[in-house]
C-alpha cells in the first residue's frame, strides 16, 4: 500500500511539468512585425510576434509593441512562463492566432504560447 501511494504521489506531482511542456523546435508559422501583421493579417492566421508587452489592459488583455507599432493581444495566465517576471523591459515572443472581425475594427492576436525573444 505504500508503494502505491508513493507511486501515486510521484505522477500527481510530475503531471504539472509534463502539462508545461513546450515545443521549441523549427516551425513553419512566420516570425512578423505588428505592422506586417496588420496589413495582411488574414482572420484565424497563426503569427509569431517579438517585442515587448506594454501594458495590461485588465483581465487577459495586454497591448504589445515592436519597432513598427502596437496591437492588442489577449493572453491566458497558464501561457506565462512560470517564475519568470514580465514587464515592459523583457523582450518576449509570442505565437498565436490572429482574430480580425469581418470589418477590421476589431484585430488581436489570441496568444497561445510566451517564452522570452532568443
Amino acid at each position: 500500500m505504500k508503494k502505491t501511494t508513493s507511486l501515486a504521489l510521484a505522477i500527481a506531482l510530475a503531471l504539472p511539468l509534463v502539462a508545461s511542456a513546450q515545443y521549441a523546435g523549427p516551425s513553419t508559422v512566420p516570425t512578423m512585425t505588428v505592422k506586417q501583421l496588420l496589413d495582411t493579417g488574414k482572420n484565424d492566421q497563426h503569427a509569431t510576434l517579438r517585442g515587448f508587452l506594454v501594458s495590461h489592459d485588465g483581465g487577459e488583455h495586454y497591448t504589445f509593441a515592436d519597432d513598427s507599432g502596437r496591437m492588442k493581444v489577449e493572453i491566458d495566465a497558464k501561457h506565462f512562463p512560470p517564475g519568470v517576471k514580465i514587464d515592459d523591459k523583457v523582450r518576449v515572443e509570442i505565437s498565436g492566432e490572429f482574430d480580425k472581425d469581418r470589418f477590421g475594427n476589431k484585430v488581436e492576436l489570441d496568444v497561445k504560447r510566451l517564452s522570452l525573444a532568443p
